[in-house]
């Protein structure tokens, strides 16, 4: 059982940066594989990034790569999302996932993970 609360998402220029933020509640945070999803309006919700539990592998939506990088740092219970060089497309809520596996595989489908947070908003004003 683990808790999701996401931080970090605002209003910012196309071409900024931001930040977010995955809080995780619980004692076993560095036994689930992580993720971050967004979704548009009138869109499905997809995923943007995937680290697994190990951080030693990672994946990025063709749409991101280069532009975002995941991150985790288990000693603070805490996955980051570092957003540059942002688009009015990417304008979306975004979440954070969680799963609990033994293998050190990343997760890319929706599906495959139980956890989920409220969501943050990100905008990108043109």
């Amino acid at each position: 059982q683990v808790q999701l609360v996401e931080s970090g998402g605002g209003l910012v220029q196309a071409g900024g940066s931001l930040r977010l933020s995955c809080a995780a509640s619980g004692r076993t945070f560095s036994s689930y594989a992580m993720g971050w999803f967004r979704q548009a309006p009138g869109k499905e919700r997809v995923v943007v990034a995937a680290i697994s539990r190990s951080a030693g592998n990672t994946y990025y939506a063709d749409s991101v790569k280069g532009r975002f990088t995941i991150s985790r740092d288990n000693a603070k219970n805490t996955v980051y999302l570092q957003m540059n060089s942002l688009k009015p497309e990417d304008t979306a809520v975004y979440y954070c996932a969680a799963d609990r596996v033994l293998g050190t595989g990343v997760l890319t489908k929706s599906a495959q993970y139980d956890y989920w947070g409220q969501g943050t908003q990100v905008t990108v004003s043109s």
